[in-house]
């Protein structure tokens, strides 16, 4: 956490008890102090991952649902000993799955909810409301309050103060206890859902703590494709402000592929692309459909067909398309997994882009967008002699999913992007069944 002040040490309460007691702990001014008016933050939080890795020996607690190097590190590790394919991003909910067959009965300290990312708590939170679901399914409905406020040295005033809950259990006591929640949200200010795990998992709890008009924040690189990108169509499609985690990450290729085009001299060649190929880590396609849709739905393409495209690779299958530009002319599409030794941390990061255009009045032109130097010899093959080739390795942020959050959440973002908002039915649609 950020340098923080705890007015109340955290307090184990019956469930029923924990709405009234928060109330009357702000009512009557805690040492003076009253409540922020900034925002009520929800979070999902079972950290299966983590939960296995400390299980099985292979980490080390306290259980705090952030992801660190060290844990990244441990799951790259556990990949190649159970046995998945190389490719398989340590985040993946497979991984996680496979783990959980392993025998293993390591306990460690479960700080989840308490142990807040610095860069969420600097915003200074006004309820930050945990569910903290544990492997074991028969453990009861746990609640846990808190309240904190900034040092006084780091510019903390009386009503910058907040207040964190806690539930943790297995999944039916949690499914048990959601009627706690809404008192506890209340509708004086706005509420932030952070489904931090795969989307997959328990739809009716998503339904439950993120019903419109709260803000929900996903990530559609962890679950089943289909599954990601349809929640996304439904939600955006009934007016709920949605934010992609998966989709942020795409800022740096969007800008840098911007940039390529931007000097005069080759503007023009955007409205003469006759091909884009997208190579992505293993067999998740989402984020590579996301991009391409955002290029197509850009430059005003039209979809006419989506099709597999056999691999007869472990890595999955691949998927194409054809567009008609505005003037008639169409552009294939093809979006292909590769096999990877060290895969980054989510499912289905981009390896590489190459995009041509053909005019026909002078030569054609390639650009190429690699995720490291040596990640695109597969999209330099073919023919490359006869363009003006542009080659450039898209600097890749090293983020967490805690800074990406802070990011929304200090930027208000009370809508759903309508550049997300445009490419997400597209991508729906690029993902052939």
């Amino acid at each position: 956490m950020a340098p923080q002040l705890t007015l109340q040490a955290p307090l184990g309460l019956p469930p029923s008890e924990v709405a009234p007691y928060l109330s009357q702990l702000w009512s009557q001014g805690l040492q003076g102090a009253s409540g922020a008016a900034t925002f009520t933050l929800v979070v999902w939080e079972p950290a299966w991952l983590e939960q296995h890795l400390i299980r099985t020996g292979r980490g080390d607690g306290p259980i705090t649902g952030l992801v660190s190097e060290e844990r990244l590190e441990a799951a790259r590790l556990a990949v190649s000993e159970c046995g998945l394919p190389f490719s398989t991003a340590p985040m993946a909910p497979d991984l996680a799955w496979t783990l959980g067959q392993l025998g293993g009965d390591h306990q460690a300290q479960d700080l989840r909810g308490q142990f807040v990312s610095g860069a969420i708590s600097a915003l200074m939170p006004r309820r930050l409301i945990t569910l903290a679901a544990t492997l074991a399914a028969d453990h009861p409905l746990e609640t846990m309050v808190a309240a904190y406020c900034p040092l006084p040295e780091e510019g903390g005033t009386g009503g910058a103060c907040g207040d964190v809950v806690v539930l943790r259990g297995g999944m039916g006591a949690l499914r048990q206890g959601l009627g706690l929640i809404s008192p506890l949200v209340g509708d004086e200010m706005p509420c932030w859902v952070w489904w931090n795990g795969s989307l997959d998992e328990a739809p009716e709890m998503l339904d439950a703590l993120a019903p419109i008009p709260r803000r929900l924040m996903v990530d559609s690189s962890l679950g089943t494709p289909r599954r990601c990108l349809d929640l996304l169509v439904e939600r955006i499609g009934a007016g709920q402000a949605v934010n992609d985690l998966n989709w942020l990450r795409l800022r740096s290729w969007r800008e840098s592929l911007a940039m390529v085009f931007d000097p005069p001299s080759r503007r023009d060649a955007l409205n003469h692309v006759v091909q884009l190929d997208i190579d992505v880590e293993g067999n998740h396609p989402v984020k590579g459909l996301l991009l391409a849709a955002w290029i197509a739905d850009r430059l005003g393409w039209h979809l006419e067909n989506s099709f597999v495209v056999p691999t007869g690779e472990a890595s999955g299958d691949g998927f194409g398309a054809e567009f008609t530009r505005s003037d008639g002319e169409t552009v294939h599409f093809r979006l292909m997994p590769v096999p990877v030794g060290v895969p980054k941390a989510h499912p289905g990061a981009l390896v590489g882009l190459r995009l041509i255009c053909s005019s026909g009045e002078q030569p054609p032109l390639c650009v190429i967008l690699c995720s490291e130097s040596g990640g695109c010899m597969r999209l330099e093959s073919g023919g490359m002699a006869s363009m003006e080739l542009v080659e450039e390795v898209v600097a890749l942020p090293n983020e967490s999913e805690e800074m990406e959050v802070a990011r929304l959440l200090g930027g208000g973002h009370d809508t759903t992007n309508p550049l997300l908002a445009a490419a997400v039915p597209l991508a729906a649609k690029l993902l052939a069944p």
